[in-house]
């Protein structure tokens, strides 16, 4: 399939889902691959856009640089903003989540006694990026909320009314809250779109890192939910090429960000500025490779082909569910979140591993080389609240039977860490 015409595949009628899909995607076929969640996949297809977009930038790149690549530029932002219901001004592009949520914090102008609110299980540089603000003048405070899985979208939503309503409220200073739409790790959909209601009633400002959203989450509204913010990657779920995010900003918040980072050459300030001269600072801030950027209407296309937004769901959601039922039984143990609430494309399941001990280094590099070097398979795994978890990515070219190989799998590799660990078994 390296060499697919996009135009000929299409003619073909769509493949069933599950492995009769992976000859779609350059993936090794010796590799178990259910941790798609982490840095997406490419089909061919898209690989075969990138490719020929490289070969006409090569042929003259000043041509393609400064003139057509802004009408496939402009073309992906147009299908992003239909996507996610918002309008395509609204819409720019950043290389990742990371890059579009550091982009606003650092476009908002602190003051001494303004608020970040974030939560224990934001994204780890996204979490440290709130504390390195915390830690650089004028100093605003982090006020870190504790979730700790598993727990109920009801318990999170009163536990961050109630959060909010604890802090204090100093006169003419900003309180902003960074919240996950999906979190990384544990794979868990949040009431986010409750929250930002909260966080309107509060009058706090809703910073929403959607890195996993776009491609699982379905039926976004971003014009109806009126998040302040929003960032989502298109390499993790959208099968784009990566990496590539889109970052919302809505016409009544573009005041609050001043600058693309890095700062543009179309950069100018907020009293001489026009809606023009904003949308350019994204359009170019620096050489690098931009052709990523240009392949998320590849990708829609690819899975337009294959079935849809909803069909693609509907296979992933409940292979994830079923898929994970299956896992807790071969382990022994448990899913984080047995009534599905949480759960989208990525189910958490306990791993056969005790939980008093802690997170290391060591024993995290052991699970990734003796999965990945010697088994040449995958699933994340994660400690949260006192145990050890796998979050596993159910994908269009994944099957049920790839959760029973990844789990006996888990079950040896987990037994081998703790021979390694010296751990006595009959006191865990």
């Amino acid at each position: 399939m390296e060499n697919v015409n996009p135009a000929d595949l299409y003619r073909q009628g769509p493949p069933s889902f599950g492995h009769g899909l992976l000859k779609y995607f350059p993936l090794d076929p010796e590799y178990l691959n259910l941790n798609h969640g982490s840095f997406g996949s490419a089909p061919y297809v898209v690989h075969k856009t990138i490719s020929d977009l490289n070969f006409k930038l090569e042929a003259n790149p000043d041509k393609f640089l400064r003139l057509d690549y802004l009408s496939y530029l402009n073309d992906v932002r147009d299908r992003l903003a239909k996507l996610v219901g918002a309008q395509r001004d609204e819409i720019v592009l950043v290389p990742n989540a990371s890059v579009g949520i550091n982009t606003i914090l650092r476009n908002l102008e602190w003051e001494k006694e303004d608020t970040i609110i974030c939560f224990n299980t934001s994204y780890n540089s996204v979490h440290k990026t709130a504390y390195n603000l915390g830690d650089i003048p004028p100093y605003p405070t982090v006020s870190e909320i504790a979730l700790k899985f598993p727990t109920t979208p009801q318990q999170i939503v009163d536990q961050f009314r109630a959060h909010l309503k604890s802090l204090p409220k100093p006169e003419g200073k900003k309180r902003i809250a960074i919240i996950d739409s999906i979190i990384s790790n544990p794979g868990a959909l949040l009431p986010w779109q409750e929250l930002v209601k909260i966080c309107k009633e509060e009058g706090v400002i809703s910073v929403i890192d959607a890195a996993h959203s776009i491609g699982q989450e379905q039926k976004i509204n971003l014009t109806a939910a009126a998040p302040d913010f929003w960032v989502s990657n298109c390499h993790k779920w959208l099968h784009a090429k990566r990496s590539v995010a889109m970052l919302y900003i809505p016409e009544r918040n573009r005041h609050l960000i001043k600058t693309s980072h890095p700062t543009s050459h179309a950069y100018k300030p907020l009293d001489s500025r026009t809606l023009e001269d904003f949308i350019a600072q994204w359009e170019w801030n620096g050489t690098i490779d931009w052709l990523p950027f240009l392949t998320v209407g590849a990708a829609l296309d690819f899975r337009q082909w294959i079935g849809g937004e909803a069909k693609i769901f509907d296979h992933c959601h409940n292979l994830a569910l079923e898929g994970g039922r299956l896992m807790a039984e071969i382990f022994g143990t448990r899913v984080m979140d047995p009534n599905g609430e949480f759960t989208l494309n990525m189910v958490n399941v306990e791993l056969p591993f005790p939980g008093s001990v802690p997170y290391s280094v060591k024993t995290n590099k052991l699970f990734m080389t003796k999965m990945l070097n010697e088994r040449g398979a995958y699933s994340a795994h994660f400690y949260h609240n006192g145990r050890w978890w796998t979050r596993c990515s159910a994908q269009v070219y994944n099957e049920l039977e790839d959760f029973e190989k990844l789990a006996k799998i888990w079950v040896e590799v987990c037994q081998e860490v703790k021979q390694e660990l010296g751990l006595d078994e009959k006191k865990d």
